[in-house]
């Protein structure tokens, strides 16, 4: 269903509001995690904590892939956990990550940054009561 989502989704820059603060909304898909939840608050608190918490240990192997299928590998864990909890701007970008493989050059180094800033934006912005 997902994987029809373009690459020019991937392109665009995180929203902002007029201070330049991140908009939490186009982080994570409230209305995803819920339906994806049931509408069960303790459940989306938990599945948001094991997201929040396997992020960094998924970044580094992503970073630090030694082969194409070890990169493969984590951008496409990547992708599917954002995908279920509704962070689909780091999803998107985890596919464009998987499409373009580990020797991608400076293009490979491009995405590397561009997901750590989508990382950082929501590890900043979920309140960590949220996710306990």
């Amino acid at each position: 269903m997902y994987d029809t989502v373009s690459s020019t989704a991937a392109a665009r820059p995180l929203a902002a509001d007029a201070t330049g603060a991140r908009n939490q909304a186009a982080l994570i898909d409230r209305e995803h995690l819920k339906r994806y939840t049931l509408g069960d608050p303790v459940l989306e608190r938990e599945i948001l904590g094991l997201f929040l918490a396997q992020l960094p240990l998924t970044l580094e192997a992503l970073k630090f892939a030694a082969t194409d299928k070890d990169w493969h590998m984590a951008a496409h864990t990547l992708k599917g956990s954002a995908r279920a909890v509704g962070a689909f701007e780091l999803a998107s970008l985890a596919l464009e990550a998987e499409k373009l493989g580990r020797s991608g050059g400076s293009a490979t180094t491009a995405i590397v940054s561009r997901i750590e800033e989508a990382v950082t934006a929501l590890e900043q912005q979920l309140d960590p009561a949220e996710a306990a």
